[in-house]
C-alpha cells in the first residue's frame, strides 16, 4: 500500500493510493432527511434537531450483552479527544488533535487519507487544544481551527480547497466546534471567552468561503441589547469597566441546531467576560448565557432567552439546543428542551422563545424562583460560602439525548458539586487571560481531595461527598426525573439513544456502557482504559450496526458478536 505525502497550501495531506469513493454527494436535501438515513451520521448531533437519537434497532436490550470490539484507531496526539465522527456511506471522517482530519473505512478502520492543518504558532486557546468535529456538504468537509480559520477539504482525497480567516487568533479567538451546514451556508461560532473576545456567530458560503452574515453575541451601540451593558455609576466604589461590552465574552463553542420549518438556527452562548468579577460589567450582559434564535438566511435575531443574567459563575450556556415535538398541557408544542450548566432544566417554545418550565435537576442555591417570564431570582451566597452547582456546572458541553420513542430527555450530570467563588478586578489586555477571579472547589469532607475541574489522572481518589456523576432521565414535558444511573465518578461523556431503547454513554473512569433507555438498568459495559470525553455515535455498514466511543487516544468501534 502506497502512502503519498503532499504539502498543499502550507498543510500536509497523507493519502493512500486509493481515494475515498462516495456513494453519493451529501446534498442539502440529504441533510434535511437524516432520519431516513439511519445508517449514516452526517451531522454533529445526528440531525438538525440535535437529539443524538438513531432509528437503528439491530442492537437491543436483549442482545447488547453480545457487543464486542470490532476495530480500533489510535490517534497520535495526547489530550482530551472530544470529536464526534461523521459517517457517510461507509466512510468515517473525524478530527483529531490539534487540527487533523482523518478518513477511515467505517467497517475496518483502514485509513484512506489524513489532512494536517499547520497552525499559526501564535494561537491562544483556553482549556485545551480541542476540536469537536466536522460538517459535510457535497464532497466537501468543513473544519474550524484553533487559529480561528474555517477550512474546506475535499472529502475524496483530503486536499484543502479554501481557507477563510474568521477572526484574529492573537486576540484569543479560536474555532473548536463542529460547523453546522444549513442549505448552502456553513455556520460557526468563535471561542475565546476567557480572553475577552467579543463573540459572534457567522455563516459562510460553502463554495467560496465568503462571509454571508455575522451576528455579534455582544451587541454594540445602537443594537438591541446594548442597554444591558449598563454604564458605570459615577460613585462606584469598586472597579468598573466603562467599555465592558468591547471584550464581553459571549463565546460560542458547541454546535447549534436548526428547525427547517421555521428556518431558525439556535445557538447557546457562553459566559460574560470577565468570568467571575461581575461587578465591573453592570447589567444583564446580553446575549451571554443565552440561547439565540437566528434567521438561517440572514443571521437576524428572532428571539432570545437568557438563562443566567449578569453571570458571576462562568455558567456558559453553550449546551446543545435540543429540539423536540412534544405534547404540553394536552397540546402539541414545538419545544426546545435544555439542561443548563446552571443546574436547571428548561422547556421553551422554540417558535417564540417563551419560557414554560424551569426546574433544578441537581442541587441549586444561586437562585430560588423564576418569575412568570422565566427570569431567575438570584440568591448570591456570602463570601467564602459554596455555590451549587460549581464552576463546571450541573452539566456542561457534553451532548444530551432526546428519544421520541420514550419521550425522555437524557443528560450527563454532576451531582453534589459546589465551588467557592471569588471575584477580583481585572483590566483587559489583548491576548491575556480575562477570568477575574480565584475559585476553589468546595470540599465538605476535611482533608479529602477536591474534584479536578476539567481532567483527572488515572487514579480516582476523591470521595462521593465532593461530587459524583449520573445519567438522568427526565420527562421532556415536565422536567420530572424518571430514573437515575449513578456513577462512581463525574462524567464528561455525551449520550446516544436508539429506537430499540438502548442508551450508550461513557465516563471518566473509562467505562463504555449500554443502558436500558426506559429503566436505566445496566445492560453491558466495557473498560476502555481511559476517560471518555465525547459522545458515542451509531451507524450501519453492509447491514450491520456499529457503535463507536473514544477513550483516551483510542477510537473504539463495537458490533454484535457473530
Amino acid at each position: 500500500m502506497t502512502v503519498i505525502r503532499r504539502l498543499v497550501g502550507g498543510s500536509i495531506v497523507f493519502v493512500l493510493a486509493a481515494s475515498v469513493s462516495l456513494h453519493g454527494q451529501v446534498t442539502a436535501e440529504r441533510l434535511l432527511n437524516t432520519a431516513r438515513e439511519a445508517r449514516n451520521w452526517m451531522i454533529y448531533s445526528g440531525g438538525y434537531f440535535s437529539n443524538r437519537y438513531s432509528a437503528l434497532t439491530q442492537i437491543t436490550p436483549a442482545n447488547a450483552r453480545n457487543l464486542e470490539l470490532k476495530w480500533m484507531y489510535q490517534a497520535a496526539a495526547s489530550g482530551a479527544w472530544q470529536t464526534t465522527p461523521l459517517v457517510v456511506d461507509g466512510v468515517m471522517y473525524l478530527t483529531q488533535r490539534p487540527n487533523d482530519v482523518v478518513a477511515l473505512d467505517a467497517k475496518t478502520g483502514r485509513v484512506f487519507w489524513m489532512y494536517r492543518h499547520q497552525l499559526d504558532p501564535t494561537q491562544i486557546v483556553c482549556c485545551g487544544a480541542n476540536n469537536r468535529g466536522l460538517a459535510i456538504l457535497g464532497d466537501t468537509l468543513f473544519m474550524g481551527t484553533l487559529d480561528a480559520r474555517l477550512v474546506a477539504i475535499d472529502a475524496k482525497v483530503g486536499r484543502p480547497l479554501w481557507t477563510t480567516q474568521v477572526a484574529d487568533n492573537k486576540a484569543g479567538y479560536s474555532v473548536t466546534l463542529a460547523p453546522l451546514v444549513v442549505k448552502d451556508k456553513v455556520i460557526i461560532g468563535v471561542g475565546g471567552g476567557e480572553y475577552g473576545i467579543r463573540g459572534f456567530i457567522a455563516a459562510y458560503d460553502a463554495k467560496s468561503g465568503k462571509e454571508a452574515w455575522r451576528f455579534y453575541t455582544i451587541p454594540g451601540p445602537g443594537e438591541t441589547g446594548f442597554e444591558t451593558w449598563q454604564p458605570c455609576a459615577p460613585s462606584a466604589t469598586v472597579f468598573c469597566d466603562s467599555e465592558a461590552w468591547k471584550h464581553g465574552g459571549g463565546s460560542v463553542w458547541v454546535t447549534g441546531s436548526y428547525d427547517p420549518a421555521l428556518n431558525l438556527t439556535y445557538w447557546g452562548v457562553g459566559n460574560a467576560g470577565p468570568d467571575w468579577n461581575a461587578d465591573q460589567r453592570p447589567g444583564d450582559n446580553l446575549y451571554t448565557d443565552s440561547v439565540v434564535a437566528l434567521d438561517a438566511d440572514t443571521g437576524r435575531l428572532r428571539w432570545h432567552y437568557q438563562f443566567t443574567p449578569h453571570d458571576r459563575y462562568d455558567y456558559d450556556s453553550v449546551q446543545v439546543p435540543v429540539l423536540a415535538d412534544i405534547t404540553f398541557h394536552g397540546q402539541p408544542l414545538k419545544a426546545m428542551v435544555w439542561a443548563n450548566r446552571n443546574g436547571n432544566f428548561y422547556l421553551l417554545d422554540r417558535e417564540t422563545g417563551k419560557f414554560l418550565i424551569g426546574k433544578p435537576f441537581v442541587k441549586v442555591n444561586w437562585m430560588d424562583t423564576f418569575d412568570e417570564r422565566g427570569r431567575p431570582h438570584q440568591t448570591v451566597q456570602p463570601p467564602g460560602q459554596p455555590t451549587w452547582p460549581g464552576n463546571q456546572g450541573g452539566t456542561n458541553w457534553y451532548s444530551p439525548s432526546y428519544s421520541p420513542h420514550t419521550g425522555l430527555f437524557y443528560i450527563p450530570a454532576w451531582e453534589g458539586y459546589a465551588t467557592i467563588f471569588g471575584g477580583t478586578p481585572v483590566e483587559y489586555q489583548e491576548g491575556r487571560n480575562f477570568g477575574g477571579g480565584v475559585n476553589r472547589s468546595y470540599v465538605p469532607v476535611p482533608g479529602a481531595p477536591a474534584v479536578p475541574s476539567l481532567r483527572r489522572g488515572p487514579i480516582n481518589n476523591w470521595t462521593d461527598a465532593v461530587a459524583s456523576g449520573a445519567v438522568l432521565a427526565l420527562d421532556s414535558s415536565t422536567g420530572e426525573q424518571k430514573w437515575k444511573f449513578p456513577m462512581t465518578d463525574v462524567t464528561d461523556s455525551g449520550i446516544l439513544t436508539t429506537a430499540s431503547d438502548v442508551l450508550f454513554t461513557g465516563g471518566r473512569e473509562g467505562y463504555f456502557q449500554a443502558l436500558d433507555a426506559r429503566s436505566g438498568s445496566l445492560l453491558w459495559k466495557a473498560s476502555l482504559g481511559a476517560q471518555i470525553v465525547s459522545g458515542p455515535i451509531t451507524y450501519e455498514v453492509d447491514g450491520k450496526q456499529y457503535v463507536s466511543a473514544i477513550s483516551g487516544l483510542s477510537l473504539c468501534v463495537f458490533g454484535l458478536r457473530e
